[in-house]
C-alpha cells in the first residue's frame, strides 16, 4: 500500500458575468410569471363587461369572435402559469429561459386582442364605450407596467402589440368615416397622444426592470458574499483544528526522549557510578528533545508555505544508532529486542525529518509489540534506498491499513494503546509527502507489520557539491 499525499488549496472565485447575469434572468422571469396569474384573472373579469356594453353597438360578428378567441387565449396562459409552477418553479437556470422563450408569443398575441377592440368600436359606438374602451386600454398599459416589466423582453413585446393593434384600430375607424367632419384631426391628435403614451410605457418599463435587475444582482453579490465568508469561516475553524493537532503532535513526539531522559535520570539516581556511562546518553536524548523543538517550530513555516528542507549528508549508520539509544530503554522495558541492519552509506536527507519519520515508526512498532522485538533495516532496491521497520506485534487488518493514517485514529482492540493519541503515523504520512517519499505498509494480524519508506535513487550521494535547500509547498493532510 502506497501513501501519498498532494497539497490542497480552497478558494471561492467570484462568478463569471454570464453566470450572474443567468440567474437574474432566471428570477425575473418568476417575478414575472408571479404576476401572469392574477393579470390573466383580472382579464377574465373585465372580458365579459366589456362584451355586454359593445353588445348591439359594433359588427356582432366581430365581437363574438373577439370574445372567443380571446377567452381561448386566457384559458391557455391560465394553464401556462400551471405548467410553470408544477415544472419550472422550482428550478432554475436554463429549464426557465428555454420555458419563457418557448411562450413569449402569447404576451404580443394577448396584447393584440387586448387592443382589437377599438376596431370595433372607434368612431362606430357610443361615446360612453369608446370611453371604456379607451380607459380599457389606458388600464392594461398601467396594468401590465408592474406586472411584466420585470422581464424586458416580455414587457415589450406586449406594448409594442397593445400599440400597435390600438392604432391599427384608431386608422380603420378614420378610414371608414372619412366623410365626416374632424374625423382626420382627431384621429391624428388621439394617434399621437397614444405614442407619447407608448413612449412613456417603455421608458418607464425600462427603469423599473433597471429596479428589478439591480435588486437581483445586489441578492446574487449578497449571496456570494455570504459563501466567501462561509468558506473563510471554515478555514478558520480548519486553521483552529490544525492548531490544536499540532500541539498534540509536538506533545506525542516530544514523549519518548522526554521518557528516555527520566530512565537515564532514574538511573543515574540509583547507581552514580554509572555516570560516565549515562551522561553521554542523557546528553543525546537532551539534544534529540532541541531537534523535536526545532523541528516542530519548522512545521509551522510549513504550513505557510516557505519551509526549506535542510538536506545535508546523513550518515545511515549513525542514523540508526541514535535511533537506538533513544528507544532502547522502551524495548527493554517491554523486554523486547530492538536490532538494525543496514549499510555503511551516505545519503542526502534532512537528518531531523528523517529522524522523525524512522522514530515514529519504531515507537509505534514498540507500542504494538508485546513479545519477540523490532527491526530497523536499510536495504538497496532497484536503485533506491529502502527503510524497513519490522516487528511482531499485533499486525493490522486490511479494512485498518488506510484509515491507520487518519488523525487520532487507533484500533480498538489494540492493546497497549490507550495512551496514544493516534498522530504518530499521521505525521509519518506528512513528512514522508513533505519529502517526496514513498510509504508503503505491509501487514497481517496477529503476526505483524513492516512498513517501509522508500527514498529516490538521488538521495544516494558519495560525494559532490552540497545541495541548496529546497522550497517545498505544505502537504495536505494523509489519509
Amino acid at each position: 500500500m502506497l501513501v501519498d499525499t498532494q497539497p490542497a488549496t480552497h478558494q471561492h472565485a467570484p462568478a463569471a458575468p454570464e453566470v450572474r447575469d443567468a440567474w437574474v434572468d432566471a428570477q425575473l422571469i418568476g417575478v414575472l410569471m408571479d404576476h401572469m396569474g392574477p393579470t390573466v384573472l383580472a382579464a377574465a373579469m373585465m372580458l365579459p363587461v366589456m362584451a355586454v356594453l359593445m353588445a348591439g353597438e359594433v359588427w356582432m360578428p366581430g365581437l363574438v369572435a373577439w370574445v372567443v378567441v380571446l377567452s381561448a387565449m386566457l384559458v391557455y396562459r391560465y394553464r401556462l402559469v400551471g405548467v410553470y409552477r408544477l415544472r419550472h418553479d422550482s428550478v432554475e437556470g436554463p429549464q426557465r429561459k428555454a420555458f419563457i422563450d418557448k411562450y413569449l408569443w402569447t404576451w404580443p398575441t394577448v396584447a393584440a386582442l387586448w387592443g382589437a377592440p377599438v376596431s370595433l368600436c372607434f368612431l362606430q359606438a357610443g361615446f360612453v364605450t369608446q370611453s371604456v374602451c379607451g380607459l380599457m386600454i389606458l388600464g392594461q398599459g398601467l396594468f401590465t407596467l408592474n406586472a411584466y416589466s420585470a422581464y424586458a423582453p416580455a414587457y415589450r413585446a406586449y406594448t409594442h402589440a397593445l400599440t400597435g393593434a390600438v392604432l391599427i384600430g384608431l386608422v380603420w375607424g378614420a378610414l371608414a368615416h372619412l366623410h365626416e367632419p374632424g374625423v382626420v384631426r382627431s384621429t391624428v391628435i388621439l394617434g399621437v397622444l397614444l405614442l407619447v403614451f407608448w413612449g412613456l410605457l417603455l421608458i418607464t418599463g425600462s427603469r423599473l426592470n433597471m429596479v428589478h435587475r439591480s435588486s437581483f444582482e445586489l441578492q446574487f453579490s449578497n449571496q456570494e458574499l455570504i459563501d466567501s465568508l462561509t468558506l473563510q469561516t471554515r478555514a478558520s475553524l480548519r486553521a483552529v483544528s490544525t492548531k490544536n493537532r499540532f500541539l498534540a503532535s509536538a506533545a506525542h513526539d516530544l514523549r519518548q526522549p522526554v521518557h528516555a531522559l527520566s530512565l537515564y535520570a532514574d538511573w543515574l539516581a540509583s547507581e552514580p557510578e554509572m555516570a560516565r556511562d549515562i551522561a553521554p546518553r542523557i546528553l543525546q536524548s537532551t539534544r534529540a528533545i532541541n531537534e523535536l523543538f526545532d523541528s516542530l517550530f519548522d512545521l509551522t513555516r510549513i504550513d505557510a508555505g516557505n519551509y526549506k528542507v535542510k538536506l545535508q549528508q546523513v550518515n545511515v549508520t549513525q542514523l540508526l544508532a541514535d535511533l537506538v539509544l533513544q528507544f532502547e530503554p522502551v524495548a527493554a522495558g517491554k523486554q523486547l529486542k530492538l536490532r538494525t541492519r543496514a549499510h555503511d552509506l551516505v545519503i542526502w536527507s534532512d537528518p531531523v525529518v528523517l529522524r522523525r519519520i524512522l522514530g515514529n515508526l519504531v515507537s509505534n512498532a514498540l507500542r504494538h509489540t508485546q513479545r519477540g522485538g523490532v527491526l530497523v533495516a536499510q536495504r538497496l532496491r532497484e536503485g533506491m534506498i529502502v527503510f524497513e521497520v519490522w516487528d511482531t506485534g499485533v499486525g493490522i487488518a486490511r479494512e485498518h491499513q488506510q484509515a491507520i493514517f487518519q488523525e487520532f485514529f487507533r484500533v480498538s482492540q489494540h492493546q497497549g494503546t490507550e495512551d496514544s493519541l493516534g498522530l504518530g503515523l499521521t505525521i509519518v504520512s506528512k513528512l514522508a509527502a513533505l519529502m517526496g517519499y514513498q510509504l508503503a505498509l505491509q501487514s497481517e494480524a496477529n503476526r505483524g507489520s513492516v512498513f517501509r519508506v522508500i527514498l529516490p535513487a538521488f538521495t544516494q550521494q558519495g560525494s559532490g557539491e552540497r545541495p541548496q535547500p529546497t522550497l517545498v509547498q505544505p502537504p495536505s493532510a494523509a489519509g
